[in-house]
């Protein structure tokens, strides 16, 4: 199957997921209730991110636009997402109206992102979850690059290419089956559930077949630094924001982690860089 096919079947997936996320809650009405309040990803991040004032931002595969709406609050002058999924931004659209948030939103691949919006940005800023729906990081990092002005900043937050290929029934160990670096041929499931499970009155996701490729660290990191990018940090962590392997992991106030010696496995990690000024 071509790549614009699996693209495809990955776009009809969110579309169905969206509504399924609206009704699972997402802290949507907690935004909407506190005009101060930002979203748990973004919270994680604050002291990263800085003063956003006056700042330009582009949110990319921003999906329903929670993570987008704190931006605008850390006092970012413009704030853009941009998702492929039209359903999520028809959402977002409507959660940033009831925040009552100044977000622009723009549907498009992440790859053509440079084309389907104006303007240079201060901050590209990218949440859990978006890599792994990316056949290749190195034109995705050609983009991230394209959309800074000099001096302009890079953050993302990710969840660890360890954890990924780690089965999703550990009983009998941390046993490593999927890829760690990156394929050509791209992980394919069926997914009749989202990553939110059950949720009483949503509509089922009638397009369940979805495409996952995994990334590397050092994979990661060459490409932005071969896209023009500086380097600044790369942490890493034994705690990630959603459930993976169920009675396995016990929640905190950072998400969840293994209840068993976290220390063996990182599940996220935050990579923040820069463009350079312009020599």
């Amino acid at each position: 199957m071509d790549i614009d096919s699996l693209l495809e079947d990955n776009r009809a997936n969110w579309d169905d997921r969206a509504a399924i996320h609206v009704a699972s809650g997402y802290g949507i009405e907690e935004l909407v209730a506190d005009p101060t309040a930002i979203s748990d990803v973004v919270s994680q991040d604050r002291d990263r991110l800085g003063d956003l004032s006056g700042a330009d931002v582009i949110h990319l595969q921003c999906h329903l636009g929670t993570d987008t709406v704190s931006l605008a609050r850390l006092g970012a002058r413009r704030v853009v997402g941009l998702d492929f999924s039209g359903e999520s931004l028809a959402n977002a659209r409507r959660i940033a109206g009831r925040c009552d948030a100044e977000v622009e939103f723009a549907q498009a691949d992440v790859y053509d992102a440079r084309q389907a919006v104006s303007g240079d940005f201060d901050l590209v800023y990218t949440g859990v979850g978006a890599l792994c729906w990316l056949p290749q990081v190195r034109p995705w990092a050609r983009t991230v690059a394209s959309l800074l002005r000099p001096g302009g900043r890079f953050l993302i937050r990710e969840g660890h290419p360890i954890q990924a290929t780690i089965v999703d029934d550990i009983s009998d160990g941390l046993r490593i089956e999927y890829p760690y670096f990156e394929q050509v041929e791209p992980l394919t499931w069926t997914q009749t559930e989202s990553y939110v499970g059950p949720v009483g009155g949503a509509p089922a996701i009638s397009h369940p077949t979805c495409h996952e490729w995994t990334h590397g660290i050092g994979e990661v990191v060459t490409a932005l630094i071969d896209a023009g990018l500086v380097i600044d940090s790369l942490e890493e962590f034994d705690h990630m924001r959603w459930n993976a392997w169920g009675d396995a992991m016990v929640a905190d106030a950072d998400g969840y982690r293994l209840a068993d010696h976290p220390e063996r496995v990182p599940l996220e990690y935050v990579l923040t860089a820069h463009r350079p000024q312009d020599r």
